[in-house]
């Protein structure tokens, strides 16, 4: 395999990129989705058959590559990244499979958590061994409005915190050995500042998993609460009071990947579509001679080729650390929106069959669905975004008046 690091130089970076996407287009197509349905079900056979599949993606040189080199991943740079990550992101398991799941988390403590957290997790984090997951949202805030969080945590005589509260919808919570949890630490609800990150590990005293959430009848989303769990003071993730400053970043960023993996998987659903099409055939005749049938394939390959441009334009922004608020919501709604249109095609398409456990359908679809409301519902980014818009042109036109 060529090195990751020749896609830094431009003269080779084209190639470079081509030749890892398919490397991770192949791994994911015949290592991660045959085992989809295990992975689905959680429990001791899913952790085995992850770890054999993080073995193998070791072997191959697929490993961690979004993540930095010196705690032992691939050392690629997001924009390098964002050119494979609809490969890797056909799969909702490949991240987790390749070793990429873990980017935000290991990018945000790298460059707000304390030295003696950097050195007791990133590594771990890298490598594997070590799980997170994030929690912000609560079951009776509005998740639109994180600066009602009541989740508390409150400064110790003897030094630390105590975090109480409860979080839902956290990915992954009931094997996760850390949760960086929003709590108030200041202020009033309602306010912006007051607001702080603290890394909270899930075997402290007080930690429990309520329940789970199965979203649409999946797996993987939990209730969580905190009952005066004690926090060091060394794992307040930035500056107390800085929480929402360093969600942006970490939104910027977790947006722009959903976006590319939901095209991954969209492009998954499009061909499985289109392969029906052309094998299924009836007393009429083959599928892909229906003009209805045609109709499918022609809007779900516009919406598609439509949205794909949208998507890298704000990854390009985000990579080069530049203002991607407009580009990012735009590329969420387009992208979310995408996903079930075209899942939804192709569900027509195959018939009762698109129904049923036999093809990943269903779980496409289903992601489509909860696209449309996770890291923010079409509605907070079609009115940020036109709020944005128009606000920058009344700014123009006094200007000009």
């Amino acid at each position: 395999m060529r090195d990751p690091a020749s896609l830094d130089d431009p003269t080779r970076s084209d190639t470079a990129s081509a030749e890892l996407t398919e490397r991770v287009r192949q791994f994911v197509g015949s290592v991660v989705t045959p085992a989809e349905t295990v992975l689905d079900a959680g429990g001791p056979a899913a952790a085995v058959a992850l770890a054999e599949i993080h073995t193998r993606a070791r072997s191959e040189g697929l490993w961690a590559l979004p993540l930095p080199a010196e705690l032992g991943g691939g050392g690629l740079p997001f924009a390098a990244y964002a050119r494979f990550a609809e490969a890797e992101g056909a799969s909702d398991h490949g991240p987790a499979a390749l070793g990429s799941a873990p980017l935000l988390d290991v990018g945000m403590l790298s460059r707000h958590a304390t030295d003696r957290v950097r050195d007791a997790y990133l590594r771990p984090l890298v490598a594997g061994t070590l799980r997170t997951c994030y929690a912000m949202t609560e079951p009776d805030v509005p998740g639109t409005e994180p600066r009602l969080t009541s989740t508390a945590a409150t400064r110790t005589p003897g030094g630390g915190w105590r975090v109480s509260g409860r979080k839902w919808f956290v990915s992954g919570a009931a094997r996760a050995d850390l949760v960086t949890v929003l709590a108030r630490t200041g202020g009033a609800p309602g306010d912006r500042d007051g607001l702080s990150l603290l890394l909270v590990p899930t075997d402290a005293p007080g930690f429990r998993v309520v329940r789970e959430l199965p979203v649409f009848g999946a797996a993987g989303q939990y209730e969580i609460e905190f009952d005066g769990v004690a926090v060091p003071d060394d794992h307040l993730v930035g500056p107390e009071g800085g929480a929402l400053t360093l969600a942006g970043e970490r939104l910027a960023i977790g947006r722009t990947l959903r976006c590319l993996r939901w095209l991954g998987q969209a492009q998954r659903a499009f061909d499985l579509m289109c392969e029906r099409a052309v094998t299924r055939r009836g007393t009429r005749g083959s599928l892909a001679d229906h003009q209805l049938v045609q109709q499918h394939v022609f809007d779900a390959l516009l919406a598609l080729r439509t949205t794909r441009p949208l998507v890298h334009e704000a990854a390009a922004l985000v990579a080069a650390g530049r203002d991607a608020r407009t580009e990012v919501g735009l590329a969420k709604v387009a992208a979310a929106r995408m996903l079930q249109q075209v899942a939804d095609a192709a569900i027509q398409v195959f018939g009762a069959a698109g129904l049923g456990p036999d093809t990943p359908l269903p779980a496409l679809f289903r992601g489509g669905r909860a696209a449309r409301i996770l890291d923010g519902p079409d509605e907070l980014h079609v009115t940020s975004v036109a709020r944005r818009v128009l606000r920058d042109r009344a700014e123009e036109a006094a200007t000009r008046g």
